[in-house]
């Protein structure tokens, strides 16, 4: 006899009136379980089939205090079914990729300057010099009755935008030519000596604009303990500004990537990041969408903690938190899919690492 025929055999056996209480019967039982004496008593309804809780089996034991026996066919385990489904194998339907890759601006015989100013303009840098200002006067304001008559601050004279040029220029220079302090870049040793930072601009005047640098108002920023606050208020306009101008201005292919990276800081900073597996450790945790070619970040996402708000209009409520991460990220290129009248892009949307 096969294997098949064995179980064909058994599930024949097994009726469905073997399993079946006679519910008109009357029976006296007495079950020992470790030492312990029960008395199951039965007793028939004339017009109920089955027994309810109220009213079915009783178990009574050395404490008097009575336990509902649960009927019998309810304890038995379900049969399996004995015939096996091939799983669903279907590929999905994607829709074509009907976007138009690439820059959108026309890029021949530019500087890399030039390439600075596609991201920031001299509309946003104005912004930057007019909210710089106001902070300066402000703080001189605030703090008259504090400052000594040598401080550097009472020298405060307004900024520029040919002056904001320059304190940026520096800054990413700084990036290239590594020193052990910020004072050192003015040294005048002729072991650490850099010709160009003290042609530019001053010390004294580049701190004094780092200090006074700014983005936005402060008076317009909401209570720690409100609901809207944002940790982010100080850079927002950046960051925003940013992300903007990245999806302005290219459009990337068909495969694009969502990843997190931690970008390294050890700062002082409410929602830095301890992740050891990362090769930075320690710093802020962002959310990026990348072209997968040529690792271009069309958007991102700063990880501001838990209470993060990542429930955007428009963004499906069943959404768990990954996939409002992703559908955040991607926003833009639906918007800039009906900007061009294709409908649909149809990109390929990979995630490397989990969320």
């Amino acid at each position: 006899m096969t294997a098949q025929q064995v179980v064909g055999v058994l599930f024949e056996s097994s009726s469905d009136h073997d399993y079946e209480t006679d519910s008109a019967s009357e029976a006296e039982e007495e079950v020992q379980d470790s030492g312990t004496e029960f008395s199951v008593r039965q007793e028939s309804s004339d017009n109920e089939d089955t027994l309810s809780a109220d009213e079915g089996p009783v178990l009574q034991g050395d404490t008097g205090v009575p336990m509902v026996q649960q009927p019998e066919a309810e304890r038995l385990p379900t049969r399996r079914p004995d015939t096996w489904f091939a799983p669903n194998m279907e590929q999905p339907q994607l829709p074509a990729f009907t976007g138009f890759p690439g820059c959108r601006v026309n890029t021949e015989n530019f500087l890399p300057v030039n390439f600075f100013e596609l991201f920031m303009d001299n509309i946003f840098l104005e912004e930057i010099v007019e909210q710089t200002n106001l902070y300066a006067e402000q703080y001189l304001r605030d703090n008259a009755d504090r400052l000594r008559p040598y401080s550097r601050a009472t020298r405060w004279i307004p900024t520029n935008l040919e002056e904001l040029k320059k304190l940026l220029c520096l800054t990413f220079l700084m990036g290239l030519i590594r020193k052990p302090s910020l004072s050192s870049y003015w040294s005048t040793s002729p072991f650490m000596a850099t010709a160009i930072f003290p042609a530019i601009m001053s010390r004294n005047r580049y701190e004094l604009l780092l200090r006074m640098l700014h983005f936005v108002d402060n008076a317009l920023a909401l209570p720690q303990d409100h609901t809207d606050s944002d940790c982010f208020f100080k850079i927002r306009p950046v960051v925003d500004h940013l992300v903007d101008r990245f999806s302005e201005i290219y459009v990337p292919g068909k495969e694009i990537s969502v990843e997190e990276s931690l970008v390294l800081f050890k700062g002082r900073l409410v929602f830095r990041q301890y992740i050891p597996s990362k090769r930075a450790q320690y710093g802020i945790k962002m959310y990026m969408l990348s072209e997968s070619s040529t690792a271009y970040v069309y958007n991102f996402r700063v990880y501001t903690g838990r209470d993060s708000n990542i429930d955007r209009p428009g963004c499906p409520p069943t959404f768990g938190v990954s996939e409002k991460i992703v559908w955040e990220l991607g926003r833009f290129l639906q918007w800039s899919s009906v900007v061009q009248g294709v409908g649909q892009s149809g990109h390929r949307c990979f995630c490397h690492n989990p969320l």
